[in-house]
């Protein structure tokens, strides 16, 4: 494959972003792929960096192998800006080589470089692997829980609620 190197994401990049994005949302549990969808929200972001940043990490053939997205908010609690880290993903064909761990410190010292305050995610309670993949790199469960409302007045199907174990 070749050496790898992460940079910015950029329009043409948006069909490669998309399949990996329809791939994730494929394996949980909220979300169903939606490719007008995921190429609408991938363009909002790289279109108007203010709202937050994506980075991809390219192959030596130039093929993406994996993205983060990072979103830029502002948080009351901490008395400034914070990133939500909405999709960390690598490509079926090169999971388990350590390229997320990559991203994932990649995405953090950005985060570290630009002063953000707090870098917050959410992962599926049953995916205990990628819970474990971000409690390794320095992530704690939080006591919060995340609620949603779908105002597009679509209604996807809703989990049954998960009572966490003590």
């Amino acid at each position: 494959m070749g050496p790898t190197r992460i940079e910015p994401a950029t329009i043409e990049d948006l069909p490669q972003l998309a399949e990996l994005l329809e791939d994730l949302f494929s394996h949980e549990a909220e979300f169903r792929p939606d490719h007008e969808k995921q190429m609408r929200g991938l363009r909002l972001i790289l279109e108007q960096p203010n709202r937050g940043r994506i980075f991809v990490m390219r192959g030596g053939d130039h093929r993406i192998i994996g993205m983060v997205n990072l979103l830029i908010t502002i948080s009351t609690a901490e008395g400034g800006f914070v990133l939500l880290l909405e999709d960390l993903v690598i490509h079926q064909d090169h999971r388990h080589h350590g390229f997320g761990e990559q991203m994932l410190k990649y995405a953090l010292n950005y985060a570290r470089q630009k002063n953000f305050l707090r870098v917050t995610l959410l992962t599926d309670r049953i995916d205990e692997g990628a819970r474990r993949f971000f409690r390794n790199n320095g992530f704690f469960e939080s006591e919060m829980i995340p609620m949603r409302m779908l105002l597009s007045g679509e209604r996807s199907s809703v989990p049954p609620v998960i009572t966490p174990r003590l």
